[in-house]
């Protein structure tokens, strides 16, 4: 099929004569006249009945032309709509993300994607399943932890580090806490997706295995951050997630010396040939602001 000898034929029609439609398009009338010629030998019809005087379409050419003119106004729109869209973020970003990666570091992506692209609608899923991004229709996906091995690109946008906390309140309160194995003297409130049995922490001296009692299990990180804010007892928390309430004095670190597991966190997308405004621009405010929040843990 060549769409040329079509345009052509939707212009002659539109213009009213060979001549008309070669002076607008800027050909010779009889390059004009073969491309018609050629396109109805392909069709195996008459499109055009053709006088001295005046052009008619033939019945069959009559409904060629309907469908082919909406066609082309189509094509044009689609280029345009690319073009469009080539130049300036706009339409809708559906975006993954860890339920417990916190609604504070999502609402700052948020904040400056809509001040960047106030055209580029956001649509957060936040759930803590493993995703398809191709097939659920998500356009990127932050992630913590390691990665699959796919064929998606994968920014790394820095370290999420899990370290203890606890309210001064509460250590007032409690035991000496001096070493990991102090903690069985203390109240742990367990994050249940981070190990329902035990805490493995890494030090100085190696790494230690600390069984729990699974007496407050949560699935929830902000709630077990309020929790520890509240003087119930001591989290194994992102350090992330704890900036404002460390400024504030409601939780202070607890064996800054040691740490439980280190999640590199992403952004991922799947690959494609044309990266869309939208996403470019998201990856790159997101990856600044996860990067800002993990080097400031």
């Amino acid at each position: 099929m060549d769409l040329n000898e079509t345009a052509v034929f939707v212009r002659v029609v539109q213009a009213g004569s060979f001549s008309a439609a070669a002076r607008q398009l800027g050909l010779p009338t009889s390059t004009v006249s073969t491309r018609v010629a050629r396109l109805e030998r392909r069709l195996g019809v008459t499109l055009l009945q053709r006088t001295t005087r005046r052009l008619h379409l033939t019945d069959l050419g009559e409904l060629y032309f309907r469908h082919a003119e909406a066609g082309l106004a189509n094509l044009l729109d689609a280029e345009a709509a690319l073009t469009e869209s080539v130049g300036e973020p706009k339409g809708r970003l559906r975006v993954t993300a860890p339920a417990d990666l916190g609604d504070r570091l999502l609402s700052g992506i948020v904040c400056r994607m809509r001040r960047a692209c106030p055209q580029v609608a956001l649509e957060l899923v936040l759930t803590s399943q493993y995703v398809d991004l191709v097939g659920e229709g998500i356009d990127v996906a932050i992630r913590a932890g390691a990665l699959k091995d796919s064929s998606l690109i994968a920014k790394n946008v820095g370290v999420a580090r899990w370290q203890l906390f606890a309210s001064p309140d509460y250590l007032a309160g409690a035991p000496e806490l001096v070493a990991p194995q102090a903690l069985r003297h203390h109240r742990c409130l367990q994050f249940a997706p981070l190990g329902r049995d035990a805490w493995t922490l890494s030090g100085p001296t190696g790494s230690v295995t600390l069984p729990m009692p699974g007496l407050v299990l949560v699935d929830d990180i902000r709630l077990v951050r309020a929790m520890a804010v509240a003087d119930i007892g001591v989290a194994l928390l992102p350090a992330f997630l704890c900036g404002e309430e460390l400024k504030a004095g409601q939780l202070v670190r607890v064996l800054p010396e040691w740490q439980a597991r280190a999640d590199p966190i992403h952004l991922v997308y799947p690959r494609q040939r044309f990266v869309p405004p939208k996403l470019r621009v998201f990856v790159e405010l997101a990856a600044e602001v996860l990067r800002e929040a993990l080097d400031r843990a």
